[in-house]
C-alpha cells in the first residue's frame, strides 16, 4: 500500500454525519456530549399509558407541594427540572429512567408555573391557556424553521432535543390551563372534563386511520391532549367533593400515580421494546413524509444497540 494511500482518511458516513457533526447547542454542547442514537422513545402503546401517568401524577404532586408555598413548594419543583434536565442531558442515547424522569418533572413543575400564573398573578385560565397555546406555537415554527422536521425520529441532535423538551414543557403548561380552564371556568367538573379530552384525543388516531392526516400532526395533536386528559381524572380522584372530585387527598395520589409510574418504567427500562431502531436521514424523509407507521405503534426496522 502506497504511503498516498495509508494517509487517506476513511470517508465519514451521512449518518455519522448527522448524528455528531452538527446541531450542538452553545451553552448545552460545552457540558454534554453529543447524541449517538435516538433519544427519544419509539411510539408504543405503553408510551401512551405512561404518558398520562406521569400527567397525571405531575398534577397532583405539584398541587401537594402548593401546601409548602412558592418558596419551598416552587423550589423543589425547580430542584427536580434542574436535576432531571442534567441528568438527561448526559445520556448519549434513549434511556427510558432519565427521559420519564425529566418528562415527570416537567409535568410538576409545567403545573406549577401555570398554576402560579393564575393563582399569584391573577391571570384567567383562558388568558394562560391562550399564552400556552401562542408559547407552543411558536417553538413548533421556530423547531420546524430551524430543522425542517418534528418527527420524534430525529431527535438525535442537541438542538433537536431542546427543541423537544421546550415543545414537551409547553404543552404540560397549556394542558394544565385547559384542563382548568374546561373544569372550572366553563364548569364541567374533573370528572366530565377527563371523559370530554378522552373523546378528544381519540380524533387524531381517526383522522389518521381514516383520512391520512400527516403522521407527524397526530401524533402531537394528541400528545397535547394527554396533559389535560390525565390532568383531569387526577383531579378528579384528589379533590373534594366541594369541587366536584371524590377526595382521595393529593399526596396519596400523587404516590399512587407515581408507584404505578415507576413500575412501568422499570418494564420500559428492563425489556426496553420502544428503542427507537433506525435513526438516519433517509429513515427521517420516509417516516416524515406521510402517515406512515408512527403515530400509535411506529413499527421498528434496524437495531442499532
Amino acid at each position: 500500500m502506497s504511503s498516498a494511500s495509508r494517509r487517506r482518511r476513511p470517508p465519514v458516513s451521512s449518518d455519522a454525519g448527522h448524528l455528531h457533526a452538527d446541531g450542538k447547542v452553545p451553552v448545552l454542547g460545552r457540558f454534554f456530549p453529543a447524541p449517538v442514537a435516538a433519544k427519544v422513545p419509539e411510539i408504543i402503546f405503553v408510551f401512551w399509558v405512561v404518558k398520562i401517568l406521569t400527567t397525571a401524577g405531575g398534577e397532583v404532586t405539584s398541587d401537594y407541594l402548593k401546601k409548602y408555598g412558592n418558596f419551598g413548594g416552587g423550589g423543589t419543583e425547580v430542584a427536580l427540572f434542574v436535576i432531571a434536565l442534567v441528568l438527561q442531558f448526559a445520556t448519549r442515547r434513549y434511556r427510558a429512567f432519565a427521559y420519564w424522569f425529566l418528562a415527570y418533572a416537567i409535568a410538576i413543575a409545567g403545573t406549577g408555573i401555570s398554576d402560579f400564573l393564575h393563582l399569584d398573578v391573577h391571570i384567567p385560565y383562558i388568558g394562560t391557556t391562550i399564552l400556552w397555546a401562542v408559547i407552543l406555537a411558536a417553538v413548533f415554527w421556530t423547531w420546524q424553521r430551524s430543522e425542517a422536521t418534528l418527527s420524534i425520529h430525529s431527535i438525535t441532535t442537541q438542538r433537536r432535543e431542546a427543541f423537544y423538551w421546550a415543545v414537551v414543557f409547553a404543552t404540560f403548561a397549556l394542558g394544565t390551563a385547559l384542563g382548568d380552564f374546561t373544569a372550572t371556568s366553563l364548569g364541567m367538573g374533573y370528572l366530565a372534563s377527563g371523559i370530554f379530552f378522552f373523546a378528544v384525543i381519540l380524533l387524531p388516531a381517526l383522522a389518521w386511520r381514516r383520512f391520512g392526516l400527516n403522521s407527524i400532526a397526530a401524533f402531537w395533536m394528541a400528545y397535547i391532549v394527554t396533559r389535560p386528559l390525565g390532568a383531569s381524572f387526577a383531579d378528579y380522584i384528589s379533590k373534594p367533593s366541594s369541587i366536584t372530585g371524590i377526595g382521595f387527598g393529593n399526596g396519596r395520589t400523587a404516590v399512587v400515580f407515581a408507584v404505578a409510574t415507576f413500575l412501568l418504567v422499570s418494564y420500559l427500562a428492563i425489556a426496553r421494546p420502544d428503542i427507537q431502531r433506525f435513526v438516519g436521514p433517509a429513515s427521517e424523509d420516509r417516516r416524515s413524509m406521510g402517515p406512515a407507521p408512527e403515530y400509535l405503534m411506529g413499527p421498528p426496522e434496524l437495531d442499532l444497540e
